[in-house]
């Protein structure tokens, strides 16, 4: 068996974790509460582990962990729909949060997106390969586009990104391939702001 990297992730609550990962079918492999609260939790192949720290805040939390799959688009449907099923809606702000697969340009091209856990933690799901270069990349919006995916979806800077988007979109012509892609986007950072 090839050696296996296991995430260890803060939280302050395990059982809350527990009921958020059980939306999305994850199943609990182990529970221990003492000494130390400790949370083990698996699914779609891959395991991820939770600790209690005292005093864990998610706003203020920097922890992340980066998981490969064959295939983004698939999982992050599983994902949406256990997340609508537990929250009456897909949750694209606040703690917990999910955002949706597009093309990382600071990760190789790769498509991703990230799950943000009811404790802060960044769990950053991206495709095995990279994809194909998009044709939007060569537009001044497309690189505008890529920049915006990479501050709202990999840094949390949403303003910083829907400025730069707006700014962006304002300034290209309408008949750019990217333009609907961008609008899109700069809806869903509207949405993710208010």
């Amino acid at each position: 068996m090839p050696p296996q990297v296991i995430p260890m992730l803060p939280c302050a609550d395990i059982d809350e974790i527990a009921a958020f990962f059980s939306a999305m079918a994850f199943q609990v492999r182990y529970r221990q509460i003492k000494p130390n609260p400790y949370l083990a939790l698996e699914g779609y192949g891959f395991p991820l582990h939770y600790y209690v720290l005292e005093g864990h805040r998610a706003e203020e939390s920097h922890s992340t962990c980066g998981i490969l799959v064959p295939d983004t688009g698939a999982l992050f449907d599983s994902f949406a729909a256990g997340l609508q099923a537990a929250y009456g809606k897909l949750p694209i702000s606040g703690y917990p949060r999910v955002t949706r697969p597009r093309r990382r340009t600071n990760a190789d091209g790769r498509t991703g997106f990230s799950l943000i856990d009811p404790a802060g933690n960044w769990i950053r799901i991206m495709n095995e390969g990279p994809v194909p270069q998009a044709e939007t990349e060569s537009s001044p919006l497309g690189r505008s586009l890529d920049n915006a995916v990479v501050l709202a979806d990999s840094k949390g800077d949403t303003a910083q990104a829907a400025k730069i988007l707006s700014g962006a979109i304002r300034r290209a012509d309408a008949a750019d391939p990217g333009m609907p892609a961008a609008r899109e986007f700069l809806a869903e950072l509207e949405e993710r702001m208010r």
